[in-house]
């Protein structure tokens, strides 16, 4: 998974944090996060406030 797979990210995230609400997640938590799980493989470096953005979007419609 790359920083572009921001459905697929969401979903891993969803599954790693089943307890975790992702409406109060900042950034820079999130940044990490994605970064801690296993399927990814991109730089830490590349995401953006856009990217990190559609990220918690999509994870928050995965919750729904």
């Amino acid at each position: 998974m790359t920083w572009t797979d921001s459905i697929d990210i969401a979903i891993a995230l969803d599954e790693a944090h089943p307890d975790f609400d992702p409406t109060f997640v900042n950034f820079v938590d999130l940044r990490k996060m994605v970064v801690a799980l296993k399927e990814f493989d991109d730089k830490e470096d590349k995401s953006g406030e856009k990217i990190l953005e559609a990220i918690q979007m999509n994870w928050l419609e995965e919750r729904e």
